[in-house]
């Protein structure tokens, strides 16, 4: 392990474990449960130095109750870049091999844009706004099919 890459991983002085006690808490993301829904606040600038902290997130998320339903929430983030993608392409894959799906919330055009330039708009189609505990899950995307 590099020196760069234990700064991330050990604890920082004032970093409290959340209740789960699987992700020490950073200034990127957060956790939290909504009814069936796992959800990851991001936030700040996400990019190479910050992306292992959100992959940390969604591992512990995509790992965790089978099959993972994770909402990831982007609307309070300031930069979005192909680091970030990546780890949300990894966590995805997991989760749909799990059963389970993650999505996107935005409100952001630049993210549209983002994954629209990247060609994932079709797998993360963003939702507006974090479904509230009492509405049904809308179905999953349809994606194209390479045949």
């Amino acid at each position: 392990m590099s020196p760069d890459a234990h700064d991330r991983a050990a604890p920082r002085p004032g970093d409290t474990a959340p209740e789960s006690g699987s992700v020490v808490a950073n200034p990127y993301a957060r956790t939290r449960q909504v009814g069936p829904f796992v959800v990851i606040e991001v936030s700040g600038e996400i990019d190479m130095a910050s992306a292992g902290s959100l992959a940390e997130h969604l591992t512990a998320a995509v790992t965790g109750a089978a099959p993972p339903d994770v909402l990831v929430d982007l609307r309070h983030v300031a930069f979005f870049d192909c680091s970030g993608l990546r780890v949300l392409c990894r966590a995805e894959a997991t989760a749909r091999s799990r059963g389970g799906r993650l999505r996107l919330v935005s409100d952001q055009p630049r993210i549209h844009r983002l994954l629209r330039a990247a060609g994932l708009l079709g797998r993360f189609p963003p939702l507006p706004d974090v479904p509230s505990a009492s509405s049904p899950p809308p179905p999953p995307p349809q994606r194209p099919s390479l045949k």
